[in-house]
């Protein structure tokens, strides 16, 4: 249990880098409709974000009921 939620924070974190990253070029290439869809980006990036989050609590929690905690 504990190897496929690391599995899944790894993804989390590379989706969140990855999304940012995309989310910049495409503000700074600028032209029609940047704006709007690097906005859009953003709030991708917030809610993997959170999942990410999420996801590392879970991962806290059960290393430690595996510590018998």
């Amino acid at each position: 249990m504990l190897m496929f939620i690391n599995i899944v924070i790894g993804l989390a974190v590379v989706s969140v880098v990855l999304v940012l990253i995309y989310g910049v070029v495409t503000m700074a290439k600028g032209g029609e409709g940047a704006h709007a869809k690097s906005n859009v980006l953003m709030r991708w990036r917030v809610g993997i974000q959170a999942f990410a989050i999420l996801a590392i609590l879970a991962g806290f929690y059960v290393k430690n009921k595996m510590r018998g905690g």
